[in-house]
Parts: structure tokens; sequence; C-alpha cells
């Protein structure tokens, strides 16, 4: 019987003991064969401490051919599976809204200290007093009428390049930030695989 089973390229588990296949991947398979393959051991966490463990699809599939023999395994997702074993932490609300005030005061500090230096640098000021003089035909040192539809201009491309007002996303595609997360996210596991897979070729030598 076919079975097919898609591997994650990498799960985060907050207990200790037995790893089933279906803590790590998913099973398509008859429903009657489906449970038994989801339940087929592949590793057991016994230490209590934070750790990367990793699982190749050979490992899955021995475990699955030795429990369930006679049957042809077939894989549709990841060649190697990360396994990040994390102790539970209890979460407080104070210590997690003063981290987002933290890291919201940095980045607004930060974002408009760039903007400033870009302005200084490019002298955005002399620009809009120029632009004023042109059309208005008289000198004007920081006039509203320019500086203020730039200003809301500004904080309109901002929103609308990060995608996001408060809570809300403006559309479904992913934000830059997300884009840049992911990559970041693919490369930490690219590195985590290599390493573990040294690792293991070490301790089995």
């Amino acid at each position: 019987m076919d079975i097919y089973i898609k591997p994650d390229q990498k799960v985060k588990l907050y207990k200790t003991g037995p790893v089933h296949i279906k803590d790590i991947a998913e099973v398509y398979t008859e429903s009657s064969l489906k449970s038994k393959v989801e339940k087929v051991k592949i590793m057991e966490i016994k230490e209590n401490e934070n750790k990367c463990y990793l699982i190749s699809i050979i490992d899955m599939i021995n475990a699955i051919d030795k429990a369930l023999p006679g049957n042809t395994i077939n894989n549709v997702g990841e060649i190697d599976t990360i396994v990040e074993y994390s102790i539970p932490k209890k979460k407080s609300r104070i210590w997690t809204y003063t981290k987002i005030a933290f890291v919201a005061l940095v980045l607004f500090a930060g974002s408009a200290t760039a903007i400033m230096s870009f302005h200084s640098d490019a002298q955005m000021a002399n620009v809009f007093e120029n632009y004023y003089y042109i059309f208005f035909g008289e000198r004007v040192e920081n006039p509203a009428i320019i500086d203020l539809p730039y200003a809301i201009g500004l904080a309109v491309g901002i929103v609308v390049f990060f995608n996001h007002l408060g809570n809300k996303k403006l559309t479904s595609d992913p934000t830059p930030i997300e884009v840049e997360l992911s990559v970041y996210e693919n490369d930490v596991n690219t590195n985590l695989i290599d390493t573990l897979s040294k690792e293991k070729k070490n301790d089995n030598t």
C-alpha cells in the first residue's frame, strides 16, 4: 500500500518523551492505515534542555518500514527535519508589553533619525523653499503648504510599504519584513541542518 509523507523543515516541541510521525509530518494514505503511520515513533526526547535534533527522511522510512512492513513509502516534503525542543516558559504579559514598548521605541527613534539625516543631507528644507518660490514667487521659510502634504505622504508611504495599519494588513501580500524574516529563517534552518548532519556523521563514526 502507498504511504505519502510530507515532513516539515522545522518543528518546535515543548514536551519530552516520544516523537511520532504526526509531530513532524503530514500523512496521506488509506484511513485504516493513516492513524497507525502517524503513531509510529521516530525518536525520544529525554534531555530537559533547549536542544535541536535532526531527523532525516531515511530515519522516517526505516521507522515506518519496521513498524508497518510491506508498504511503499513516498516522500513529498523535506529531506531533513529539525526538531527543536524548548522548555515551556510561563508568559508574563507585563514582560511581553515591556519588550514591545522597547522595540517600538527603538524603531521609532531609529527611523526618525534616519529620516532627519536624509533630509539634512538632501537639504529638503531648501528644496521646498525653492519649490514655493517657483510656484508662488516669494521666499518663505518652511512653507506649510508643501511641508504638510509631504509629511502626510511620507506617513502614507510607510504604511503602504509595510502593508500594515495597526493590527490590520492592507493586502494579503507578505510585508517586506515577513519576506526578510522568511529568508533569514530558511538560511538559519539550512545552516542548522548542515551542522547537525556533520554532528550526526561524527557520532556514527
